[in-house]
């Protein structure tokens, strides 16, 4: 019941649909169960609440016995870059000691491709009486990778907006998917082989990934050269074939910072520009720090303040944000840092620990300030006026003050 299937659980239960949403947190389901969501997220409390009170949606801590079941668990990578499969696994066999004949079983994390097969093997091992299918068999459930396509900020309207890929292990699950999801995406639905859903999610990622290196790889050019890189972006985009985005201070989420190596480690030597890309982008955030160092070596105990924790923009999603790796990093010199992040009410644990870290208000941190560290282009940062800058080391790492 995280950032994709609380939102999708909520949307199908909004449909009249029966739908029980599993979680291993017991805090996190018992919030559910109130009617409550444990992040946050434009016009998901309504959904949820309402699927609540309608008895449409529960939440509980095992899965039960139903006719669908949608697998939405993280898959982040081990110290090789390879997925790490664990969480996929662990509800895969959780599912499996309640499955029953004719069941469908969707996978929606972003996995390696090979992995739905991988579930009908751990259904198996835990079901010896249920035949999975195959390319040319149908078998005794079915089984599909149906990829999220998602925003964060925008998730409740795309889920229902949002065109969708849907793999079938065979033909038949990859229709018995598109019953499933035809009763809440109007979008279009797309059937084909569960291995080329699996790519196709994997290949977003890694476009998006490829597109934001060389937007970050030409800011670090930019400073060599003097001149500003959102400006020299912006006149470069006049062109009417070219369309570059903005640079930042790094990739973060679930989603970017991760999936390319899904594919880079299957594929060793013949994924050069895609691993290159992800050199640049993860080195975006000791390029800020370098900066930042070179001003306060020698100084006095200077005040920073550090504007943005989340990934992007107005969410409160931290997972692997560059922004958090950034301040972490700065703890360590000589300065007092005062964060601001609007989406939060505390300090994320990798911080909480640093004595000179704590979390503040926009008008506190910048009004004490020596130096004032933009690293996420939230829209309450928009309202900062030049005044309140004007006696301050600026570094707009996502160019939101550009003037």
């Amino acid at each position: 019941m995280g950032y994709i299937g609380l939102p999708t659980a909520a949307t199908i239960a909004s449909r009249n649909v029966d739908v029980l949403g599993v979680d291993v947190n017991q805090a996190v389901v018992d919030k559910l169960n109130q009617g409550l969501a444990h992040f946050s997220e434009p016009d998901l409390d309504a959904l949820l609440a309402d699927a609540v009170a309608s008895k449409k949606l529960c939440a509980a801590i095992e899965p039960a016995q139903a006719d669908a079941f949608i697998i939405a668990v993280p898959t982040p990578f081990l110290s090789d870059k390879t997925a790490d499969l664990k969480y996929v696994e662990a509800a895969t066999r959780a599912i499996a000691r309640v499955l029953k004949s004719g069941d469908l079983v969707i996978l929606e994390s972003t996995s390696p491709v090979g992995t739905t097969a991988k579930i009908c093997g751990w259904i198996e091992d835990e079901r010896p009486d249920l035949v999975a299918p195959t390319e040319d068999k149908c078998g005794d459930f079915h089984a599909a990778y149906c990829p999220e396509r998602i925003l964060p900020g925008q998730m409740v309207a795309e889920l229902v907006q949002n065109d969708r890929i849907l793999g079938g292990i065979n033909a038949a699950c990859a229709a018995r998917a598109a019953e499933l999801y035809s009763l809440f995406v109007e979008g279009t639905l797309y059937q084909t082989r569960a291995p080329v859903a699996e790519a196709v999610k994997l290949v977003e990622n890694a476009y998006r990934d490829v597109n934001i290196a060389f937007a970050n790889e030409l800011s670090v050019m930019c400073k060599d050269l003097g001149i500003d890189p959102f400006e020299t972006i912006a006149l470069a985009n006049r062109h009417p074939r070219v369309n570059i985005l903005n640079p930042g201070p790094g990739v973060g989420g679930h989603c970017i910072a991760v999936d390319p190596w899904f594919l880079i480690s299957a594929h060793p030597g013949k994924s050069r520009l895609m691993e290159s890309a992800r050199i640049v982008n993860d080195g975006m955030p000791a390029f800020w720090l370098d900066q930042l160092r070179e001003r306060l070596n020698g100084q006095e105990r200077l005040k920073v303040a550090c504007l943005g924790l989340a990934y992007k923009p107005d969410v409160d999603d931290l997972r692997e944000s560059p922004a958090i790796q950034i301040v972490d990093q700065l703890a360590g010199e000589n300065a007092e840092l005062a964060v601001v992040e609007p989406h939060i009410d505390a300090l994320p644990s990798a911080l909480g620990s640093q004595k000179n870290v704590s979390l503040s208000d926009l008008d506190t941190a910048l009004a004490d300030a020596d130096i004032v560290l933009l690293l996420v282009g939230h829209t309450a940062f928009k309202a900062v006026t030049a005044a309140a800058l004007a006696d301050k080391l600026v570094f707009d790492t996502v160019g939101l003050w550009r003037r």
